[in-house]
């Protein structure tokens, strides 16, 4: 069976490359070839893995390994208006964030600049689910409500929605 979703972000959001952009940004989000942002499947899998561990209970998800999922991207059709009319650039913003001390200072070497994602919409699938973690995965999609760096803190407001399922 497969499984194919909408993953809406509500406010700004950053699933992080692990790369910084030098002296400019301590942190960037992971992009496609054509610099577009996407949430890998990967990581994808993980959070429903915590998800479905609540649903399910630990044993009973041995078969999500079985699973495939795919990165979540923007829509195909969006991407070739994005990218014709050289708009990548409009879909990223940055953020700074410091630590303040218990008299209200800012802490000495402690600015942060973060690249984030406005809020879209990407589409991925999940394929080979078997029959009976179906219903449980669709379930544990509606649990995530927030991805990323600083989820705490605000960022990375989403829903997942299942599109279609056969």
């Amino acid at each position: 069976m497969r499984l194919k979703y909408e993953l809406k972000f509500f406010d700004y959001w950053h699933l992080s490359s692990g790369l910084s952009a030098g002296a400019k940004l301590d942190s960037t989000v992971v992009k496609d070839e054509n610099t577009l942002p996407y949430a890998s499947g990967k990581t994808i899998k993980g959070l429903l893995r915590e998800m479905l561990e609540d649903v399910r209970g630990e044993k009973e998800i041995a078969n999500l390994h079985a699973c495939y999922f795919t990165n979540a991207v923007v829509e195909k059709k969006l991407q070739r208006e994005i990218i014709s009319n050289q708009l990548e650039d409009n879909l990223y913003d940055i953020i700074a964030s410091t630590e303040i001390d218990n008299d209200g200072i800012a802490v000495d070497n402690s600015l942060r600049e973060i690249e984030v994602v406005v809020p879209l919409s990407l589409h991925g699938e999940v394929r080979d689910v078997a029959d009976e973690l179906a219903t449980d995965m669709i379930k544990a999609f509606a649990l995530i409500k927030r991805m990323g760096l600083n989820r705490n803190r605000g960022l990375g407001r989403c829903e997942f929605s299942v599109e279609e399922r056969r």
